[in-house]
């Protein structure tokens, strides 16, 4: 049961106090009062609360009491930039913002000069703290950012005007006062990219992200103290805060892989070599795992599977599924959000579905004007944020309030995602509302298309979108990687083939009428597939 005391945590001074309000106040089936009794007398079993590999033989395993024991010079408010790969550093980093109040900007390895400069001048960041790789781009561009004034960084060797976190950090004294927070005070900012402009600020506070994944880790993660949970994302991205907020508060540990490239095989043996008990990937990445023979490993202590950041192909699952017994449950949210829809553990699952709203969220599928549509409609994914916001929402675009109210509409948040709910309250996902093809007035969901495409043997993966065309408007492209022993057969065969194919799987006006062969589609380094930049090369022809 999710059962927060919205006006007792307000009245709290302390983000832990309001933590152990919910530990007391979430009620757990089947957890009997032994069990309880241990968990308020502090005991807890032998897993780490983090456990690191780099796939070399290094490891790192920290307790919760070692993640609390140091922290930087870092002030209640301070913006702190946090740019590292898979580093054991990143997670005691973001403990130390959370202990001394500071905000935390989570960013890419992969960013450019440019992308450094805007985001350190539009957070006004004062420092930053990255690895040897990053560190020449921020000099180039450090002296015009004004409110940067720390440069730390982590590595086992010096650089003139940086000071050595892995120094400071053996020099400092484990003896600090945590900053007693408040429930809106700022924890984190996200830079998430819309259709137009600049990527925007996306501000979270303590209890957005400290109390909102609470839920969430105990129902669709299903996590337990004995539970040891792994999340493959990049550290820049709102899924890899999920974890931590998911997995920490409900006493589990956080497995970390450094995983310099994506490589099936590695996370295959890993999952069969080491106590593992779940497992979140993107859908792009269990594309990639059900290519292998998976009946060549034995996942002994893999219970949970689970999978979110873009629409999973029904296809992946069955497949997942059918080679290793486990089911995938699938989860939508965004930079803004915690979980909005789910298929949490024991509940019926309808293949292709993001499943039901998650709790305590009241999500409906509205029109452009804010009026909700019956069951069936295609339209808006909305969460209602009146009369009463919820808790575990963001709090604003920062800087922009245009922003933050244009996302508004009557009663609801607008997500910028299509979808439709069924009569037994499933939402199934469309596309965004900039993914969304219209061709000759009929409306065409991607992630349908791609679907019916992921179902023929020759798919190893597609990507779907609209292509300007003088008579409908715009139609159907799908560009497409094929399975190895699909790759010398005749294209123009094929294309009619896999045309006559999706014709038969889904509504023929939905067919691609264009196809392209391609050897690798373009993704983000957190193996999303980017649409945008496809669409925008056809626009452009």
């Amino acid at each position: 049961t999710w059962n927060i005391h919205w006006k007792d945590m307000q009245e709290t001074d302390n983000i832990g106090d309001s933590l152990r309000l919910v530990k007391w106040e979430q009620g757990r089936e089947g957890q009997d009062e032994d069990e309880t009794s241990q968990c308020i007398a502090g005991h807890r079993p032998p897993n780490p609360a983090f456990w690191w590999v780099d796939g070399m033989g290094a490891e790192v395993k920290w307790s919760f009491e070692e993640l609390g024991g140091g922290v930087c010079g870092l002030q209640p408010g301070d913006r702190m930039m946090l740019v590292l790969p898979r580093l054991p550093e990143w997670w005691l980093v973001s403990v130390a913002c959370m202990r001394t109040g500071a905000v935390m900007i989570p960013g890419v390895s992969q960013l450019t000069e440019k992308d450094l400069k805007y985001r350190l001048q539009a957070s006004r960041a004062k420092s930053i703290i990255t690895s040897d790789s990053l560190a020449p781009r921020v000099d180039a561009i450090s002296a015009d950012c004004p409110s940067l004034q720390t440069k730390l960084l982590v590595s086992d060797s010096s650089r003139p005007g940086w000071m050595n976190f892995r120094e400071l950090l053996r020099e400092a004294s484990t003896e600090h006062d945590c900053v007693r927070t408040k429930a809106q005070d700022p924890l984190a900012i996200y830079f998430t990219s819309g259709t137009t402009g600049a990527p925007k600020m996306v501000e979270h506070s303590q209890a957005s992200y400290g109390l909102g994944f609470v839920a969430s880790g105990r129902q669709w993660v299903a996590l337990t103290e004995s539970d040891i949970f792994w999340n493959t994302t990049d550290t820049a991205w709102v899924k890899a805060a999920w974890t931590l907020f998911s997995a920490w508060p409900n006493g589990s540990c956080i497995f970390v892989h450094e995983l310099p490239r994506v490589d099936a095989k590695v996370i295959l043996k890993t999952l069969s070599r080491l106590p593992i008990t779940t497992l979140c990937c993107v859908p792009t990445l269990f594309r990639l795992l059900v290519q292998e023979d998976l009946t060549r490993y034995q996942f002994q202590s893999l219970r949970h599977c689970l999978t979110g950041g873009e629409a999973l192909n029904p296809d992946v699952r069955e497949k997942w599924k059918s080679q290793t017994g486990l089911e995938l449950h699938e989860g939508y949210g965004q930079s803004e959000t915690v979980v909005i829809c789910a298929n949490p553990k024991g509940t019926k699952i309808k293949s292709g579905s993001m499943g039901k709203a998650s709790p305590p969220y009241d999500v409906q599928i509205v029109d452009d004007e804010g009026n909700i549509l019956p069951p069936g409609a295609e339209g808006n994914v909305a969460v209602r944020v009146r009369p009463d916001r919820p808790f575990c929402f963001f709090n604003c675009y920062l800087d922009n309030p245009e922003k933050t109210a244009a996302s508004e509409q009557g009663d609801f948040y607008i997500t910028g995602d299509r979808a439709r709910m069924d009569k037994d309250g499933y939402f199934w996902f469309m596309g965004r509302n900039d993914d969304v093809i219209n061709s000759a007035s009929y409306r065409i969901g991607p992630v349908e298309v791609e679907s019916a495409l992921a179902e023929h043997p020759a798919v190893l993966e597609s990507a779907v979108v609209s292509s300007p065309d003088p008579i409908r408007g715009e139609v159907v492209k799908a560009f497409i990687v094929l399975s190895p022993a699909y790759s010398s057969h005749d294209p123009e065969e094929l294309t009619r083939e896999l045309q006559e194919h999706v014709k038969r799987v889904t509504a023929p006006y939905k067919y691609p009428r264009k196809v392209a062969f391609v050897s690798e589609l373009p993704k983000t380094v957190s193996g999303k597939i980017q649409r945008s930049k496809l669409r925008s090369q056809e626009w452009k022809k």
